[in-house]
């Protein structure tokens, strides 16, 4: 019997944009003092002792958990929002945890029935798996930042991402609203990635779920949050998902006929994260100082940073007419230092690379004298 029939989900998908940087990497190990990988932006700090405590504490685990998770679990969720960000009126019926925030918006359009004929939009430049998401269903995808460019169109589905994955853009609590209240008017879902709102290092960025921006609503609104940045934690893979109950509840109907379940000692674990203020302050100090000395050093280069108030990346170019994006990753790999093109995330970034300042401090180092050398 083939098999041939069952191998054509792969072809619906973008080829999968890191297996590209593999030759380049290749030229930046060959450098004298190693490789500075700036890339992917995968933390490399020690995750938080309080963390590991509670994973320890909660080890002996030989039940099934719930998809729907433990109260605690939510309700560290509800009472960081409203400490935090100035989240009021959420309830543990509106947060589910995620195994991480990736499978949830590559998989969110299959779970809600968006699929062929309908239309998902996402922000022009992207974090590749909103793509992803829309392609595996046969969905239509628009990469715009202007609802005016869908004419007469309406989505099932808009994604928004402040700050911004790779720009670092934060979006004004202005325009949050306006999108919000254009999604209403035309029964558009509205999913706003918000995985790096801890991570602002100019001025401050708002959830979407902030009353002033949601009218103290959250029908046809959801947040998607990651603890992998915030706390170190991307090999746990702790996320949450929180905001209109009924879409909340529709997910978890879906979710739990897949047995898609956080691990009862992860979830204790982010219980712990949620809970415990200290390290993210200790984490965001050790990040402003890498992303000062790298961006300084960018700068000495001849680079051009834009936007980068938020995030873990700096979206560096030399200008809109200056090299493209592939030129300067080789450019950068000859340093020993490895980077990713802008064009990973649309093609409006064909003329810039974003550089992630997650690296150890020694590696940080050595990409600052390579760069100013």
């Amino acid at each position: 019997m083939s098999t041939q029939r069952y191998l054509g989900v792969s072809g619906r998908l973008p080829d999968f944009p890191w297996d590209k940087l593999t030759p380049v990497k290749e030229k930046a190990q060959a450098h004298p003092d190693g490789i500075v990988d700036l890339s992917v932006g995968t933390p490399v700090d020690p995750t938080p002792q309080v963390v590991q405590d509670a994973l320890r504490a909660a080890a002996d685990a030989p039940g099934y958990p719930l998809t729907i998770g433990r109260v605690e679990t939510r309700q560290a969720v509800v009472d960081w929002f409203a400490r935090c960000h100035g989240v009021t009126g959420l309830g543990v019926d509106q947060v589910l945890p995620l195994i991480g925030s990736k499978e949830m918006i590559g998989s969110l359009a299959l779970h809600l029935g968006i699929g062929e004929g309908d239309l998902v939009v996402y922000p022009e430049l992207a974090y590749p798996t909103y793509e992803v998401g829309a392609a595996l269903v046969g969905a239509d995808a628009v990469a715009t930042d202007a609802l005016t460019a869908l004419g007469p169109r309406t989505p099932r589905l808009l994604w928004l991402n402040s700050p911004s994955n790779p720009t670092g853009r934060v979006l004004p609590p202005a325009h949050l609203k306006k999108v919000v209240d254009w999604c209403r008017e035309r029964g558009v879902l509205l999913v706003s990635d918000e995985c790096y709102l801890d991570c602002v290092w100019e001025g401050e960025a708002y959830s979407v779920l902030h009353p002033d921006i949601c009218g103290g609503s959250t029908e046809g609104i959801l947040a998607v949050h990651s603890l992998s940045k915030r706390s170190n934690l991307a090999g746990y893979r702790c996320a949450f998902v929180a905001g209109d109950a009924a879409v909340v509840a529709e997910l978890l109907a879906v979710r739990k006929n897949l047995g898609l379940q956080m691990p009862a000692p992860q979830q204790a674990a982010m219980v712990a994260a949620l809970t415990d203020d200290a390290h993210v302050a200790e984490q965001h100090q050790r990040y402003a100082v890498r992303r000062e000395r790298l961006r300084a050093a960018l700068l000495a280069a001849g680079f051009t940073i834009d936007h980068s108030e938020a995030s873990l990346y700096l979206w560096a170019t030399r200008g809109p007419q200056g090299p493209d994006c592939w030129e300067l990753v080789e450019e950068m790999a000859a340093r020993g230092i490895l980077v990713a093109p802008g064009a990973f995330y649309g093609t409006a970034g064909s003329h810039h690379v974003r550089v992630a300042f997650t690296a150890t401090d020694e590696r940080i180092d050595a990409a600052v004298a390579r760069l100013t050398a």
